[in-house]
């Protein structure tokens, strides 16, 4: 009921853990009910290693949080030797999340990924944490055609999902860009640009905004790119209880992502399951897929 197919991985569930929640991947908790989630991205590695930014690094902000990790990771190198981590055996497939700044640095990343068989690669083009002094890739349209093209010309066997920035003016162009230059998914939203002052501390707190306040953020982009696009969307942003999830899904959604809200309700991914099989066996829905985009204009005017 549950179940659908990202490229060449069959996922027991439209649930993704996203980036950083599972670190690299080798995260396995005993508690969790691993049936309900389909897949795990990794931890974002970079080519070279990162420190990543200096403290406070995660900072309460209202009903969400603001986080500047800034990439810290042990870069491409590292992660490759010590192997890449898998929760197969439980069903879950593992997602592999890079990021750099230009098609360089993106094709040496691949180039070692492609290596060791990674069939699904997540490309994080809109960390709002770093290189602060220039636009991130995924606020050109241009940029981001042209990277994807890049990388699908040499390594057209991977499924490659770019993960896109809110903090633009519109996402929908981008969107298209990345489809048009080979993306075979898409994954949005990414945090919001925000700030917080510490009065006590007398500083300026910079990071990425997340938590339930983005929700409407998150679902206007899906429910906009979803109409002009037809790559699959991983819907991302505010998902803190299974309705949230069926929201998205609605709206144009293939697949959910959820972040910080694992961060305060670690049974959240069955939750979501629970809310979605309910939803589904009382409106006669066979498969989680028929009811992706149902609410989504691109489907609501012709009666799907």
């Amino acid at each position: 009921m549950l179940g659908l197919k990202l490229g060449k991985m069959d996922l027991q569930s439209p649930v993704i853990m996203m980036s950083g929640i599972f670190s690299y991947g080798e995260a396995d908790l005993g508690y969790l009910d691993y049936s309900t989630i389909g897949a795990v991205v990794t931890k974002t590695i970079t080519l070279e290693p990162r420190q990543g930014n200096p403290q406070p690094r995660i900072w309460e902000a209202g009903s969400g949080m603001l986080n500047s990790i800034g990439l810290q990771n042990p870069g491409i190198k590292d992660f490759v030797s010590h192997g890449i981590p898998s929760l197969m055996d439980r069903g879950v497939r593992t997602i592999v999340s890079i990021s750099g700044q230009d098609s360089g640095e993106i094709l040496s990343m691949m180039e070692s990924l492609s290596a060791l068989g990674v069939e699904t690669v997540e490309i994080n083009l809109s960390c709002p944490n770093v290189h602060r002094d220039r636009p991130m890739i995924s606020q050109s349209a241009r940029l981001t055609g042209q990277l994807l093209r890049d990388v699908k010309r040499e390594f057209g066997q991977v499924f490659v999902i770019a993960k896109l920035s809110p903090n633009v003016t519109d996402i929908s162009e981008i969107a298209i860009a990345a489809e048009e230059g080979g993306a075979d998914g898409l994954s949005m939203i990414n945090t919001v640009r925000g700030l917080c002052v510490d009065i006590e501390g007398r500083r300026i707190i910079e990071g990425g905004y997340s938590g339930p306040p983005v929700k409407p953020v998150g679902l206007r982009a899906v429910y906009d790119v979803y109409r002009k696009v037809r790559v699959p969307i991983i819907g991302i942003g505010g998902i803190e209880k299974g309705r949230d999830a069926l929201e998205y899904i609605l709206a144009g959604a293939y697949a959910v992502g959820v972040g910080s809200g694992f961060f305060s309700n670690p049974f959240l991914t069955s939750e979501i399951c629970g809310e979605l099989k309910d939803y589904m066996v009382k409106n006669n829905f066979r498969r989680v897929t028929d009811i992706s985009g149902m609410l989504n204009e691109k489907n609501y005017k012709t009666g799907r």
